[in-house]
């Protein structure tokens, strides 16, 4: 093959080797990697008394999800109809997902609380984004104590400490 050729060559075994890990990773997750991220979530949150639920999301074909949510629960917050009526606001109490993304690797992210009608949700954190082969058992155990520490941070929020960004932003 013609030297001029060489670079370009190593770009399309490159391609080749990333199509082929997509549907390598895609293919661990459905025989395995969902199912083990579902038991070892149950697992410890039984361990640790955390009232969760956790659910597989499917809307999409291969960018399914992994949910470890808090629920739903009343505010605390209502809109006052009238004298006698008040309409309650809805709290989405928080979750940690793990989502495939469309190259079959595996997004961890924390969605943060939020309250229906009341200012404007904040953006979910990632935390890591990995192969289903480095996703450990310990990882989880990591996983569960930060969004468990990014919640507390929200519902302990104050303006003490100007400069972090906890809780909703309204006017932002």
């Amino acid at each position: 093959m013609d030297a001029n050729y060489f670079a370009l060559q190593r770009k399309v075994q490159e391609y080749k080797t990333i199509i082929a890990n997509t549907e390598k990773f895609r293919e661990e997750w459905k025989s395995s990697l969902r199912d083990r991220i579902v038991k070892t979530l149950k697992d410890i949150s039984k361990a640790v008394e955390l009232d969760a639920f956790i659910e597989v999301q499917a809307p999409v074909l291969n960018l399914e999800a992994v949910v470890l949510t808090l629920g739903v629960e009343k505010s605390g917050l209502a809109q006052r109809i009238d004298s006698h009526i008040k309409r309650d606001f809805i709290k989405q109490r928080g979750s940690l997902i793990y989502q495939q993304l469309f190259n079959g690797k595996i997004i961890v992210l924390i969605n943060y609380p939020f309250i229906e009608s009341y200012g404007q949700p904040r953006e979910p954190k990632t935390i890591a984004i990995y192969r289903p082969e480095e996703l450990q058992p310990d990882f989880f155990l990591r996983h569960l104590e930060e969004f468990m520490s990014e919640i507390t941070q929200w519902e302990d929020y104050d303006d003490d400490q100007p400069a972090k960004k906890i809780g909703f932003h309204p006017g932002t």
